[in-house]
């Protein structure tokens, strides 16, 4: 796939997009990408301070700018979550585009039969929950657009078919990580059969294995840059896109 040229949106109106566990990393590069299309971006972190530092100054108003929402948004705090959505439809009333990106770390070391499930339950929390939840509570918001759109980060950790990184290929490896995206890809399925006949278009990109941690090159990871166009091509789809599958660069990809 090519890289992103900051393109117009296949449709005229400005989109607002959010994007969870945003403040840096993937999530803040793929809301340049956004942004450089004519989007308002609204980046996001627990802690609204840090969702601010990542806007440049002056922060920029309306359209093709990159903002901070104006509330702390926690994926796996339900109070925090509802908060934030009361924030966003205060200040913009609606949303076109919902980007989940927010992920708990990956433990590499971790086995399903070793695994601590306290610690497990919490990696589900955010990652599958965490989604979960942000759909729910700003799905009144994104049916006020007329080209609503929803983009799972999900991952070839909960493929059977990735034969790199997949359910099968890790040995047992990082076990809650590679079963909460396996969950992510049921439930942008699920979601997706639930919103057809609605012009919701849900989809779940893998951005393959990207260097958003120290030592993740040595691990093969590609760099940031690579894995943003894959998300965006998810966010911008026409309103005849495919629905409820699961791509990596714009291509289909094995679940």
């Amino acid at each position: 796939m090519a890289a992103d040229n900051g393109a117009a949106w296949p449709w005229e109106d400005s989109p607002v997009c959010l994007i969870t566990g945003s403040a840096g990393g993937l999530g803040r590069a793929v809301g340049e990408a956004l942004a450089r299309r004519g989007a308002t971006v609204l980046l996001s972190a627990r802690d609204p301070a840090k969702a601010a530092a990542a806007v440049p100054l002056p922060a920029g108003e309306g359209a093709g700018a990159l903002r901070s929402l104006p509330a702390g948004l926690d994926v796996a705090d339900a109070g925090s979550v509802d908060t934030a959505a009361r924030a966003l439809a205060d200040l913009t009333g609606r949303l076109d585009v919902l980007v989940n990106n927010a992920a708990a770390y990956v433990n590499w070391g971790e086995t399903a039969t070793g695994a601590d499930l306290v610690d497990s339950r919490a990696v589900m929390d955010t990652n599958l929950y965490g989604t979960w939840r942000m759909i729910q509570a700003f799905l009144p918001l994104l049916l006020r657009s007329d080209h609503p759109r929803i983009v799972n980060v999900a991952s070839g950790a909960g493929s059977h078919g990735d034969t790199q990184y997949g359910l099968a290929a890790r040995h047992g490896a990082a076990a809650s990580y590679g079963i909460s995206k396996a969950a992510v890809l049921a439930l942008t399925s699920t979601l997706a059969a639930e919103l057809d006949g609605t012009p919701v278009i849900v989809n779940a990109v893998d951005p393959d294995l990207t260097a958003t941690w120290p030592g993740a090159e040595a691990m093969g990871a590609r760099p940031v840059s690579a894995s943003v166009p894959g998300i965006v091509w998810a966010a911008t789809l026409p309103d005849d896109g495919p629905r409820g599958s699961f791509f990596r660069d714009g291509r289909p990809h094995p679940w």
